[in-house]
C-alpha cells in the first residue's frame, strides 16, 4: 500500500483517485473547488478544500509523508507549474504532473517533475490503436515500441498446445495469459491447449501484433 496524493479532482485527478483508492492505497484528495472535493466526502475521508499554489496549504498536508504526489491540474498551466515547483521544494518523494503537450512536459520537468503524463494523448494514441486492427480489444502500452494487446486466438489454434503452434518463433510474440470468459489462466504453460473463444495477452511489438491480429 502506498500513501498517495492527488491534487485536482477534475475529470481525470477524480478517476485516477478512485483507481489508486480501489487498488488499496491510501488517498487523499484536494482541490479548490468546494463542490468537487464535497462531491467526493464519502469516498474519500481524507479530503480536503484548499489552494495548492498557497504553500501554507501545502505543508499542513505533510508533503514528505507522501509515496506519490499526482498534480492532475489541466486547464491551468501556469497553477500545475507553481505547485510541482512547491512540492518539491517541500520534500515531496516523487511527483507526477499531467501535461497537455512535450513543452508543458519538459517545462515541468525542468523544475522538478519527477514524470509526466498525457491523458489525452495516451487515450487517442491507444483508442487509434485498437480501432487500426482488426480484433485488439485492448491494450497497455509498455514501451515506445512494446506493448501488451488483447486478441482472439486464432481459429487454427483452436485445439492445439502453445508449444504446437510455437507462438514465439512464429509470431514473435509472448503470451502472458489465457482468457477464456471468466477463467483466466496467468503465464500459460507449453502445454496448455487452446480453446475455442479463448483470447490471449500477448506482449510484442505493434508490427508483429498487428500482423497476428489480422489474421484472427
Amino acid at each position: 500500500m502506498q500513501s498517495i496524493l492527488v491534487i485536482g479532482v477534475g475529470r481525470f485527478g477524480k478517476h485516477l483517485a478512485k483507481t489508486m483508492l480501489d487498488l488499496g492505497n491510501d488517498v487523499v484528495i484536494v482541490d479548490k473547488n468546494e463542490e468537487k472535493v464535497e462531491a467526493l466526502n464519502s469516498i474519500f475521508p481524507n479530503s480536503f478544500i484548499g489552494d495548492c499554489k498557497n504553500e501554507g496549504v501545502l505543508r499542513s498536508l505533510g508533503i514528505n509523508n507522501f509515496d506519490i504526489c499526482f498534480v492532475c491540474i489541466g486547464r491551468d498551466f501556469q497553477a500545475s507549474l507553481e505547485i510541482t515547483s512547491l512540492l518539491k521544494e517541500l520534500g515531496a518523494k516523487k511527483v507526477v504532473s499531467v501535461a497537455k503537450r512535450d513543452r508543458q512536459a519538459n517545462l515541468l520537468k525542468k523544475i522538478g517533475a519527477d514524470d509526466t503524463i498525457y491523458p489525452e494523448r495516451e487515450i487517442a494514441e491507444k483508442t487509434g490503436i485498437k480501432y487500426n486492427a482488426k480484433n485488439i480489444y485492448d491494450l497497455i502500452q509498455i514501451t515506445e515500441e512494446y506493448a501488451i494487446y488483447e486478441i482472439p486466438v486464432l481459429v487454427s489454434w483452436v485445439g492445439k498446445t502453445i508449444q504446437e503452434v510455437d507462438v514465439r518463433k512464429n509470431y514473435h510474440v509472448n503470451i502472458i495469459v489465457v482468457k477464456n470468459g471468466d477463467r483466466v489462466t496467468g503465464a500459460p504453460g507449453a502445454n496448455y491447449k487452446f480453446i475455442e473463444n479463448d483470447h490471449i495477452m500477448i506482449l510484442g511489438t505493434q508490427h508483429d501484433v498487428f500482423k497476428l491480429a489480422n489474421k484472427t
